[in-house]
């Protein structure tokens, strides 16, 4: 008897999330430029737990219990905050060890209305192939809940969608045409992602604030072999 193969789908934005059934589903949640990118980032360089808010006024609440505040609006730092949104600043030896509470414009939010899932894993394509290789061990069926823009579709989420897709294909079958539209993405984007994804529209709107850097780094692929997990109300490795 052959064995029905899961369904993937992808979630093209937090405003859409209300269409997919998330209870039972592992969820993926994606932010690639840059607040799930920075997470992988921080929890792989010794970062305790990173607790994910909705807003300015809960995330400074934190630095009470000794968090270290980290966020952005619109791309730019909060000024009340210690660090903004750069992968960079949560891989700095500084953080090792500490518990960071975040919020920022996409990211969060789309973690704060993910939390119907059975499970929610953080993917970025930092962590692509631990993601890839989460995903297949699991049972469940699967969302890719992409954080777009203000509520908006991005490119760089949706490819990061198609490349988790064609790593796990063997295993999962499409849902909606979100995820073959996804795939088709990154088939036009893996000869050189960096540049495919220089495209995208908030790539233009951060590249204003001269974070290249930031940019350049959050397009490679594989640097980090970790998979970061909510838990309560923190995520840890």
């Amino acid at each position: 008897m052959i064995a029905m193969r899961k369904e993937i789908d992808v979630c093209l934005t937090p405003e859409l999330v209300h269409l997919s059934d998330l209870k039972d589903k592992l969820v993926v949640v994606v932010d690639i430029f840059r607040a799930t990118s920075c997470m992988v980032s921080g929890l792989a360089s010794g970062v305790e737990s990173i607790t994910p808010v909705a807003t300015v006024e809960e995330c400074l609440s934190y630095r009470e219990q000794g968090h270290i505040c980290a966020g952005e609006r619109g791309g730019k730092k909060i000024p009340e905050f210690d660090i903004g949104n750069s992968p960079f600043e949560y891989m700095d030896d500084q953080m090792r060890g500490r518990n960071i509470a975040v919020s920022t414009t996409n990211g969060t939010l789309a973690i704060k209305k993910s939390t119907d899932a059975a499970q929610i894993i953080i993917g970025s394509f930092l962590n692509l192939s631990a993601i890839a290789d989460y995903v297949l061990s699991s049972e469940m069926d699967v969302v890719i809940h992409c954080a777009g823009w203000k509520g908006t579709f991005n490119l760089e989420d949706t490819t990061f969608a198609g490349a988790l897709i064609d790593r796990v294909s063997e295993k999962y079958q499409f849902k909606t045409d979100a995820s073959f539209m996804a795939l088709s993405l990154w088939q036009q984007a893996n000869s050189d992602l960096y540049q495919f994804l220089l495209k995208s529209a908030h790539a233009e709107r951060l590249k204003k604030f001269g974070i290249e850097k930031d940019l350049k780094f959050c397009s490679e692929l594989d640097h980090f072999n970790i998979v970061p997990i909510l838990n309560g109300k923190k995520i840890t490795v």
